[in-house]
């Protein structure tokens, strides 16, 4: 535990990715997320969907999957997800497929985590600082002890949204996306600046944008996706982050599919693996 209390540096990030990689052609086109560390269930719903062959390499072909964040903590192996995560899209590309990954809040307070460790944060009300308020949320020490430089590249490289094919891809259901900017490419600019930050406090109000939660429920629910669709685009707003389990009242055995409100326009996927429910592998088109 003592090596994990030690604060580390953090290598900074490569050139911030584009805002949503183009995908190829009118493929079919899956979402998923918050795997949160449940590597077999994941390779499993994609090896029940024919993505994957039974060695858990790539067999979707052209197929364009999306993956939305949360790939650590709560779960028995968040290191490993991302290994997966980052081998499959590789596979992916070499047969004209594609693999996208977004950002987590579970991303997000990992690294600080790592990056910070147990320092005093002015205005962070966590004992035991970043490092703390990261275990009390699931975060889990063999996932730290794990991490190594290719991994906090590769998460510090994640846009946090996405344009595809007429979906706003979030892992979040609020709208503190628009305290990044206005405009998927403004956000994504946004956040690979804010991972690249030294400052405590940076990090902690990334933290809290990143982890908000409900923008869209409830009677201004609509009213509020409309705002963030108007400006990011998209006609439809696709999220994890609040699961189906815990946030909307359905019970673990019950989730069957992703849950469509707030007039339509709102589409959450997160089917709650680490509660007991299941992982939504969810065809767009």
């Amino acid at each position: 535990m003592a090596a994990l209390l030690a604060a580390r540096s953090m290598p900074p990030p490569a050139t911030p990715p584009p805002a949503g990689p183009a995908s190829p052609g009118p493929s079919p086109l899956f979402v998923l997320s918050d795997v949160h560390g449940h590597r077999d269930e994941f390779r499993a719903v994609l090896l029940g969907a024919g993505l994957v062959d039974r060695a858990g390499r790539w067999a979707g072909g052209a197929v364009r999957l999306w993956l939305l964040g949360d790939y650590v903590d709560r779960g028995p192996d968040g290191i490993g997800v991302i290994e997966d995560v980052r081998r499959l899209t590789a596979e992916a590309a070499a047969v004209g497929g594609f693999v996208g990954a977004l950002l987590g809040n579970h991303e997000v307070r990992l690294l600080s985590a790592y990056r910070f460790g147990t320092a005093p944060v002015p205005g962070l009300e966590e004992p035991d600082g970043f490092l703390g308020g990261w275990l009390r949320h699931g975060g889990r020490e063999h996932d730290l002890r794990r991490l190594a430089p290719a991994h906090v590249e590769w998460i510090t490289r994640l846009p946090a949204a996405a344009l595809v094919a007429g979906h706003l891809l979030v892992h979040s259901d609020t709208v503190r996306y628009l305290e990044f900017g206005a405009g998927v490419e403004a956000v994504n600019a946004a956040v690979s600046a804010a991972l690249a930050s030294q400052d405590a406090g940076v990090w902690r109000e990334f933290t809290d944008r990143m982890r908000a939660r409900g923008s869209f429920r409830g009677a201004e629910g609509p009213a509020a996706a409309a705002r963030l669709l108007g400006a990011l685009g998209g006609t439809t707003l696709v999220h994890g982050h609040s699961t189906l389990t815990r946030h909307y009242g359905i019970a673990p055995e019950d989730v069957r599919e992703p849950l469509r409100y707030a007039d339509g326009r709102v589409l959450a996927v997160g089917g709650g693996v680490h509660e007991g429910g299941r992982l939504l592998l969810t065809r767009l088109r």
